[in-house]
C-alpha cells in the first residue's frame, strides 16, 4: 500500500486539513447533504498525484469519522486507485454496470480502514466517455448510495476528456485539486468554463503541493 498521509501521519498538518475538509463538505449544502462527489484536477499536467491524494485521504478521514463510505475509481483511462491500497483491480465499475438488474453482489472491495471500501475501474473499456456519462452510470451511483454514506469518484482531468463532467454532472459536485506552482490560472478558468456548461456545482478547490500543508477554499 503506498503512503497515505491520514494514515502515516495523522498528527500533520496536512492530515488536519483533509479533516477539515471533510467538515466543510458536510456543511457545503446544509438543505442537501453531499453523498456523492467527484474529485479531478482541471488538467492532464495537473494531475499526479494531486487528485489521487485528495480522493484517498478524504475518504479515510470520512471512514474514520463513522461515515460508510464507497471510493470509486471512475478515471477508466488510467486506473489508480488499487494500486495505493495494494488491492487488485478486479471487478470494478465496468463489472457493476454489467451486472445491474441481477442479483449479484457489487464487487466492493475492502481495504485496511474500516468502513472504507473501494471500487475499482476494473477492465477499461474502449468507451470511457460513454460509460461515465450513460443512464447505467447514474444507476449504479443510487445503488452505491442505498451501501454508503458518502461515495467518493475519482475522475480523469476536466480538460482532457468529457468524462469528469459528465459524471459530476450525476453527482452532488465536484471538488477541484490545484497543485501549487503548478496549475495555471488559464486551466482552473477553462475547468471551471466546462463544469459550468454541464451545470456542475463547484464544491471547493483544494491546493495540494503547498508547503507543509494542504489547503481548501470555498
Amino acid at each position: 500500500m503506498e503512503k497515505i498521509i491520514t494514515l502515516t501521519e495523522p498528527t500533520s498538518v496536512a492530515a488536519e486539513a483533509y479533516r477539515a475538509l471533510r467538515v466543510n463538505l458536510s456543511y457545503a449544502t446544509l438543505d442537501k447533504p453531499v453523498k456523492t462527489l467527484v474529485v479531478a484536477a482541471p488538467a492532464t499536467e495537473d494531475n499526479a498525484p494531486a487528485p489521487a491524494d485528495v480522493s484517498v485521504n478524504l475518504a479515510v478521514v470520512a471512514a474514520q469519522a463513522g461515515q460508510r463510505v464507497i471510493l470509486v475509481d471512475a478515471d477508466l483511462r488510467n486506473p489508480h486507485l488499487h494500486d495505493i491500497f495494494g488491492i487488485p483491480n478486479a471487478g470494478g465499475v465496468t463489472q457493476a454496470i454489467l451486472a445491474l438488474g441481477k442479483t449479484v453482489e457489487l464487487p466492493l472491495l475492502a481495504t485496511e480502514v474500516p468502513g472504507l471500501r473501494l471500487l475499482t475501474t476494473g477492465k477499461v473499456p474502449p468507451n470511457p466517455s460513454d460509460i461515465l456519462s450513460s443512464s447505467k452510470m447514474g444507476e449504479l451511483l443510487e445503488l452505491l448510495k442505498e451501501h454508503a454514506d458518502l461515495i467518493i469518484l475519482q475522475a480523469p482531468p476536466i480538460l482532457a476528456a468529457v468524462d469528469a463532467a459528465a459524471l459530476a454532472a450525476k453527482t452532488d459536485g465536484l471538488v477541484l485539486t490545484i497543485r501549487s506552482g503548478k496549475t495555471r490560472r488559464d486551466r482552473i478558468e477553462s475547468a471551471k468554463a466546462v463544469l459550468e456548461r454541464y451545470q456542475v456545482r463547484l464544491l471547493g478547490a483544494v491546493l495540494t503541493d503547498a508547503p507543509d500543508a494542504v489547503q481548501v477554499g470555498y
